[in-house]
């Protein structure tokens, strides 16, 4: 015991507060400020790709998904270094420094007029910001991933052996704070997100979305240190992980080595470690490895409950948001989760449960993964039926090989246009329908033949891929706008727009000079004269608003100027989204929280480290099949893709449910127990007995101990 006292560096005061140690204090606010700071940089993310690098939205999933499974990697990284060399307060500080350095540089990455020179709110170097976003992203999966295994067990370092009641109850207070700070960064930072923000150009705020949970993570950072007297600090002794796959790799190699008829077959493959290994450790590894073949069907969950900050926020997009007195941003749909999970998990640990042991049912934790992984399944099944009735309003965009044209007269006069031999009639300051081209495999881009009125036919090139919009006058083609809230002056003298932040910017003749997502705009003349305009703007539509060439100034003028509507609003509801949320949540609840205690339950006094972290692994798994599915698929319809997972995850669920029905829980401590009792030659005995399918039932002893360990 002295030995192990020598391990171990205490603080200089140990102060307790209320029987706790004042140490934890630290930790807890320490983890609900890197929760928030992780949570809310990860729920505007995919919008980040889609929106602001204009990825479209198979890439934006995959690099979404690579940044996930990173995540859930580098936690093996982090215990190693832990356990081996640097020890739990260490690894701790010098990630979060990394980690905050990745967050800050994330944050530089959305500035768009760092690199926006011609000051048309477009970043002139999209290849410096992908960049800079991705150097920032890995340093934030390498800090967020090494630290995961740590801060949890560091806190629980600082409890003496008989504070068994205080340890316990701190675990409960870390589950709060990690949920906490989801919940609240969650809702936060896609306000902040929707804000304008910008030096020469008004866009939305990704800046500040990144900014604030960079300045979370570095309060995380020093709240901890603040906290560096008084921690007792552990020192490394040495990592389980790489033990035991050191002797899996001995039992492979020696069995390899050996594989001649003439040497005698054993019992487990893992029993040709013996030359070299304690039976002791054999036979936990034995346990381990059976619970870790378990595991091979559980990266198909994760796949799919990852996919809600990915495609489901994306399908949020093309909804409503307008909840009345609220509006809701797709990417605070995500707040659905960690506000079911709250109200869920007592709800299902004091009624449910309980209740199906009333009714005779044995609801095992197996069985509960089992009808966990079928909810997942359901939850698709159901964000598909969504996805059909949203497809259903939503505009035909062009593909890669096609261009897409409207007409807009600026006169006040009817123009014919013949495009390509087909005459369309335009009413005055209004836009004729849609017009589709496909390309020519010869040419490079697509062109047609424009004629307006009497005037000689011109040749025009579309760009493939894109929307465009062509302005008419009398006189022919006088220019192109994009698809967006695109004020056109049609006025002789130039007028001035007042946005938010009372920036003015002037418009010339029939040019659109910016692009705006607000409703409401003041118009005003170098005389003073103020026309104030409204545009009730909803989701995913856009418009473009005409200034005609009859515009005055006066208590009507606002009449005068002429809305086109380019894209219609979403007229399908968020809260249609809440079903599939609700399966989903039911899914998570009765399966990650079982299995953690199935895992811990399950796994040796001194392999819980090694369960932990493969269980970890299955969700890094998940986020790579999702990276195959998104790119090798290549679907047309995205509920064809939801259908797609939901039926691997049931076809798995089938596999799973057969493995669990073959499964045998043991009980390791009394495995362990047996070999601490008896000598030598019946520890050798018991090794060669042990095999998989032996039954030696949990005791209800230890249920309670792995409620007391969900953390």
């Amino acid at each position: 015991s002295d030995k192990e006292e020598g391990k171990r560096k205490k603080s200089k005061s140990k102060v307790d507060c209320c029987g706790f140690p004042l140490s934890i204090f630290f930790i807890v606010v320490n983890e609900f400020c890197e929760r928030f700071s992780y949570y809310g940089m990860k729920a505007v993310l995919v919008l980040y790709f889609r929106y602001f690098l204009q990825w479209d939205d198979d890439l934006a999933t995959t690099i979404y998904h690579t940044f996930v499974a990173l995540c859930y990697l580098t936690p093996i990284l982090g215990a190693i270094v832990a356990d081996s060399w640097l020890g739990k307060f260490k690894t701790i500080v010098y990630l979060s420094v990394v980690y905050t350095i990745g967050q800050a540089i994330l944050a530089v990455s959305a500035i768009h007029d760092i690199t926006d020179l011609d000051h048309n709110g477009k970043p002139d170097s999209m290849a410096f910001h992908v960049a800079l976003s991705m150097v920032g992203l890995s340093l934030i999966a390498l800090g967020t991933g090494g630290i995961k295994p740590c801060v949890s067990a560091f806190g629980g370092d600082q409890f003496e052996d008989q504070q068994e009641k205080q340890r316990s109850t701190f675990f409960s207070i870390f589950y709060i704070s990690i949920n906490a700070g989801s919940l609240l960064s969650t809702l936060i930072t896609p306000i902040l997100r929707a804000q304008e923000c910008g030096i020469n150009s008004q866009q939305k705020c990704y800046p500040l979305a990144f900014g604030v949970p960079a300045v979370l993570m570095a309060v995380a950072l020093v709240v901890f240190i603040m906290g560096s007297n008084m921690y007792t600090k552990a020192a490394p002794k040495g990592n389980i992980m790489l033990e035991v796959c050191r002797c899996i790799g001995f039992a492979i190699k020696n069995r390899f080595q050996h594989r001649s008829k003439r040497y005698p077959k054993r019992e487990h493959w893992m029993d040709w470690a013996n030359e070299k290994y304690d039976k002791l450790l054999i036979a936990q590894v034995k346990i381990v490895l059976k619970v870790l073949f378990l595991y091979i069907p559980l990266p198909m969950f994760w796949a799919l409950f990852d996919q809600q900050g990915s495609r489901w926020t994306l399908q949020a997009t093309t909804m409503d948001g307008n909840f009345g007195a609220f509006k809701v941003e797709p990417d605070q749909m995500q707040i659905v989760n960690p506000l079911l999970i709250l109200a869920m998990v007592p709800l299902v640990d004091s009624v449910v449960y309980p209740l199906t042991k009333k009714c005779g049912l044995n609801f095992t934790p197996l069985r509960r993964m089992t009808v966990g992984m079928f909810m997942a399944g359901l939850a698709f099944i159901a964000a598909a039926l969504l996805q059909i009735q949203i497809d259903k309003t939503l505009p035909t965009f062009p593909s890669a090989s096609q261009s897409q044209v409207k007409f807009l007269n600026l006169e006040n006069s009817v123009l014919p246009v013949t495009v390509d031999g087909a005459t369309y009639s335009i009413q005055p300051f209004q836009a004729c329908q849609t017009l589709s081209f496909p390309s020519v495999p010869i040419q490079m881009e697509n062109t047609v033949t424009i004629a307006v009125g009497s005037r000689p036919p011109v040749t025009e090139t579309l760009l493939k891929g894109e929307r465009q919009t062509i302005l008419l006058t009398s006189t022919g083609i006088k220019g192109r706008v994009s698809h967006s809230c695109s004020p056109l002056n049609n006025v002789l003298k130039g007028i001035f727009l007042t946005f938010p932040l009372n920036r003015n910017v002037l418009l010339t003749k029939r040019k659109a000079k910016i692009r705006c997502i607000v409703s409401t705009f003041l118009i005003s003349n170098r005389m003073g004269q103020i026309c104030e305009y409204s545009q009730s703007l909803g989701f995913g539509s856009s418009y473009t608003l005409l200034i005609p060439g009859d515009f005055s100034f006066g208590p009507e003028c606002a009449k005068t100027i002429r809305p086109i509507e380019d894209i219609k609003p979403n007229t399908v509801h968020m809260a249609w989204q809440i079903p599939q949320y609700f399966l989903m949540t039911t899914g998570e609840v009765v399966f990650s929280v079982t299995g953690l205690e199935f895992s811990y339950s399950q796994a040796p006094s001194n392999m819980k480290s090694v369960l932990q972290a493969g269980w970890l692994l299955t969700v890094a798994v998940g986020n790579i099949i999702v990276l195959i599915v998104a790119e090798a698929g290549q679907l047309p319809d995205q509920w064809a893709e939801y259908v797609l997972f939901a039926s691997l995850l049931i076809c798995v669920c089938v596999i799973f449910s057969i493995m669990a029905y073959f499964y045998t829980y043991i009980d390791p401590m009394e495995i362990e127990a047996q070999f601490a009792e008896g000598g030598p030659q019946d520890k050798e005995e018991k090794s060669k007995n042990l095999s998989m399918t032996d039954v030696i039932p949990a005791s209800e002893d230890k249920k309670s101990e792995v409620k007391q360990s969900r953390i």
